[in-house]
C-alpha cells in the first residue's frame, strides 16, 4: 500500500507475513537516462548502515530487482510524523476547550525536541547534515505490539536522501542545487551561503531575484528584525547580501522585529480569535526558557547559533514537565504533578493518538 513520496522516491506501507512486523519500503526512481541505481539512494544506504541511533530511523534491508532495475529500501515503520501530530491538534482545536489554540501538551513538544536534538546531535558528531529537516521527515514511532516497548513513542529523524557528509573546515557545496523545503532555509542560506558548518542543516544557491525567497527573508526579518554585521561580521561576504538582491541591505520600518514572544502571542491569538478576544491566558503562553531556547537556536550568526549539542544543556530541558523516553506517556510522576493546578485542580491531558 503507497503511504507517501519521499524526497527521490515512493514509499509504501507492508506487513511481514512471517513476523507480522511492519515496514516502511522506499522505492527509488529511477536514474537518469536508464543509467542504474541513482547516487542518492547509494549515499542514504551508506550513511543509514554507518549510522546507529534510536532517534534516527533504522534501514532494515537493501532489495534489488535487476531486471527492472529498481531499488527497494525497508526501514523500521513509524506510525506518525510530526506534521500529522502538528494538524490532529490544529483541527481538533474548535471543540476543544481547554485547548482552543490548537497547541500540543508542553510534555510531547519538550520529548519531541529532546528526541530530535539528540539524533542531531550524533549526526553533527560523524559529520553528516540532514539538509531537508521538516515536520513530515520527524517520525514518531506507535504502540505497535510488534515493536518492542521501548521503541514506543520514539522519535526518528527519516528521508536522508539529501544528507550529506560534510568537512571541517567547511567545503563548498554550492554544485549540489537547491535543497532544504523553504519554510525551514536557514538566513545566511537565503543569503547565498555555499559552506556547510554545524549550525546550518542545509545548503542553497539562491537565484537573485526570486520572489519566494525574497518573501521568506521578510518574515524572518518582521520577526527577529534586521541583520547585522555587528552581531554578524559574515553577513559582508554573503553574495545577496553584497549584490543588495532584492534591497535585501536597505532597512525597512517593518523589519524592525517584533521578536518571539511576541511573535508567538500574535500566532496564538490569529488561531482562536473569537475564544481569546485578544487575551491569551497566562497557563497558554510558551514558558520563558523555551523562548530563550528559540531564540539562542535562531540566531542569525551561524558561528554562536545554539549547537543540537549546546541546546540539549539548556535550562528548559530541566524544567517540569521533564522530556521522557515516550511522546505520549507522561511517567507517572510527572502524571500527577501536571494534573494538579495551582489550587489543586484537576487539569485534563490533551488526547493524540496513543497519550495515555
Amino acid at each position: 500500500m503507497a503511504a507517501g513520496e519521499g524526497t527521490y522516491g515512493l514509499v509504501y506501507h507492508a506487513r511481514s507475513k512471517e513476523t507480522g512486523g511492519r515496514y516502511a519500503i522506499k522505492q527509488f526512481k529511477g536514474g537518469r537516462e536508464g543509467d542504474g541505481v541513482s547516487p542518492t539512494a547509494i549515499r542514504e544506504i551508506m550513511l543509514l548502515r554507518e549510522m546507529g541511533h534510536p532517534n534516527i530511523v533504522k534501514l532494515e534491508s537493501v532489495h534489488i530487482n535487476r531486471s527492472e532495475p529498481s531499488l527497494w529500501l525497508a526501514f523500521e515503520y513509524a506510525e506518525y510524523d510530526l506534521y500529522e501530530m502538528i494538524k490532529f491538534h490544529r483541527d481538533n482545536k474548535e471543540n476543544r476547550r481547554d485547548n482552543p489554540f490548537g497547541l500540543m501538551p508542553q510534555y510531547i513538544v519538550k520529548t519531541v525536541m529532546w528526541h530530535l536534538l539528540n539524533g542531531l546531535s550524533y549526526m553533527h558528531q560523524h559529520w553528516v547534515v540532514h539538509r531537508d529537516l521538516k515536520p513530515s521527515n520527524v517520525l514518531v514511532m506507535g504502540e505497535d505490539p510488534a515493536v518492542s516497548p521501548a521503541q514506543h513513542g520514539c522519535v526518528k529523524i527519516a528521508d536522508f536522501g539529501l544528507a550529506r557528509i560534510f568537512q571541517s573546515p567547511a567545503r563548498p557545496l554550492s554544485d549540489n542545487g537547491v535543497v532544504v523545503t523553504i519554510w525551514y532555509r536557514a538566513p545566511e542560506l537565503l543569503l547565498g551561503a555555499r559552506h556547510y558548518t554545524r549550525a546550518v542543516d542545509g545548503q542553497e544557491r539562491k537565484t537573485p531575484g526570486n520572489v519566494l525567497q525574497a518573501d521568506q527573508l521578510d518574515k524572518i526579518f518582521r520577526v527577529l528584525g534586521h541583520p547585522g554585521i555587528k552581531a554578524w561580521p559574515e553577513l559582508e561576504v554573503l553574495p545577496h547580501w553584497v549584490d543588495n538582491t532584492d534591497n535585501v541591505r536597505v532597512r525597512r520600518p517593518e523589519w524592525g522585529g517584533t521578536g518571539l514572544h511576541t511573535a508567538v502571542l500574535d500566532a496564538m491569538r490569529a488561531a482562536a480569535p473569537s475564544w481569546a478576544q485578544g487575551h491569551v491566558p497566562q497557563e497558554c503562553v510558551p514558558p520563558r526558557e523555551a523562548i530563550d531556547l528559540m531564540s539562542r537556536m535562531l540566531d542569525y550568526n551561524p558561528t554562536t547559533r545554539a549547537t543540537a549539542e549546546e541546546a540539549l544543556r539548556h535550562e528548559w530541558f530541566r524544567t517540569d514537565p521533564k522530556p521522557g523516553p515516550n511522546v505520549f506517556r507522561l511517567p507517572a510522576a510527572a502524571m500527577l504533578a501536571a494534573q494538579q493546578g495551582p489550587q489543586g485542580k484537576r487539569r485534563r491531558m490533551e488526547n493524540v493518538p496513543g497519550f495515555r
